[in-house]
């Protein structure tokens, strides 16, 4: 029976994860140094500003903005409160999502980060080392992120573009007829791609048009046999459109890399110079923006220096 692990990198600027079956990724998932405040955590914080329907502004101990739910009437502007982060920072083109809160009765505690959350997941751990062979690379992981990055999912008789967007993430089903058996065939590909990328929030997929209730019927249970609960779906319309509603509590993949495509070519560069053996050029051409995006953090570039033992040399290419 084939062993279902967590590969875990505590990498430079980011830590990252997939859950691996094999040599095949079911689950990945990145959280940069950046990310901000996380789920779970319980902080001090200050009503900056009320706004309708019982929500408002607050500012954390630590000076992070976000917005809270569920406020008391009582409670007035600049009064203190205890918040519990229940969303995280979302990126969208142009704009970021600030992490949303609600008050909450528990005293000052942390947020589980990456690590603590594989572990409460029951999977065993694998710590992973540069200087051991590189098993996330094996499963795929430099695919994994062109695809987050491009979006193009190919499978047996098809294609998937997934293309995240303000108001949902679509996947759109294009591929050869019987259109039948084209859409009965991505379902569960559609599926694993939403897992594979921690997709949440509303997802919308364009199947293409399906004759038949029956028909309809059938690709619908196919997303329910492959995609694990907790999710709502519509039924899929005389369009072949379907939507699904996942629980969000933080940026997927796709986000994460299309928000700071620069900085996530810049941790993708650190990892693969870490990784180089002894002996390796120390002189890395980069193109412009990541060799800029890496100059102004000098503290990546210094425990890059600490891990490998050598100073390397960034220039522009």
């Amino acid at each position: 029976m084939t062993m279902i692990e967590w590969l875990f990198e505590a990498g430079i600027g980011e830590a990252r994860a997939a859950l691996v079956e094999g040599e095949r990724i079911l689950v990945a998932a990145i959280e940069p140094d950046d990310a901000g405040p996380l789920v779970g955590l319980v902080s001090r914080a200050r009503l900056v500003e009320r706004l309708p329907a019982r929500r408002g502004r607050a500012t954390l101990d630590n000076g992070a903005e976000i917005l809270v739910s569920d406020l008391p009437p009582a409670l007035t502007q600049g009064a203190a409160l205890m918040v519990e982060i229940t969303r995280e920072a979302i990126f969208e083109a142009g704009r970021a999502k600030p992490p949303q809160g609600r008050p909450s009765d528990a005293p000052p505690a942390p947020a589980p980060d990456l690590l603590a959350r594989l572990v409460a997941t029951g999977h065993p751990v694998r710590h992973l080392r540069a200087h051991e062979p590189d098993l996330l690379e094996r499963a795929g992981w430099s695919e994994l992120l062109e695809e987050a990055a491009t979006g193009d999912i190919a499978f047996a008789g098809g294609a998937l573009r997934m293309s995240p967007t303000p108001a949902m993430t679509l996947f759109d089903v294009d591929g050869a007829p019987p259109v039948d058996a084209l859409a009965l065939a991505a379902a569960p590909v559609v599926a694993a791609a939403i897992l594979r990328h921690g997709i949440g929030g509303s997802i919308g997929v364009d199947f293409p048009t399906v004759e038949g209730k029956a028909a309809r019927l059938a690709v619908a249970a196919a997303i329910d046999a492959a995609l694990p609960p907790p999710f709502e779906r519509t039924a899929m319309n005389g369009f072949g459109f379907l939507q699904i509603v996942r629980p969000r509590p933080r940026a997927s993949l796709p986000e994460r890399v299309r928000a700071t495509p620069t900085l996530a070519t810049a941790r993708a560069a650190l990892r693969r110079i870490e990784r180089e053996p002894a002996g390796a050029p120390r002189a890395h051409a980069l193109p412009a923006p990541v060799h800029a995006a890496l100059l102004a953090r000098p503290h990546w570039l210094a425990e890059l220096a600490r891990r490998t033992g050598v100073v390397h040399q960034l220039e522009p290419a």
